[in-house]
């Protein structure tokens, strides 16, 4: 606080969440907990992209795309971060 480093506000992080916090009411119903998990991951992995300024529905057709022939245990290296 004696610095004046950290933001004032949190309005950044606050409208990167909104899309999740609007949708809310209509995730009530994705059909099972396993389904909120998945879209909840899905929806981490293209924010991820967002943030590191990848396009994210390009980074996720190119990502499945390749995912069928690509390796487990290489797996890691189809993130976002790793770009």
């Amino acid at each position: 606080a004696d610095s004046g480093d950290a933001p004032i506000d949190n309005n950044p992080v606050e409208n990167a969440i909104r899309p999740i916090a609007l949708g809310k009411k209509n995730w009530l119903f994705a059909g099972s907990e396993a389904s909120g998990r998945r879209a909840a991951a899905i929806q981490s992995l293209l924010g991820t992209a967002k943030l590191n300024g990848i396009e994210p529905l390009s980074w996720l057709t190119e990502t499945l795309e390749k995912l069928p022939a690509w390796p487990n245990s290489q797996i890691d290296e189809l993130l976002p971060l790793r770009r």
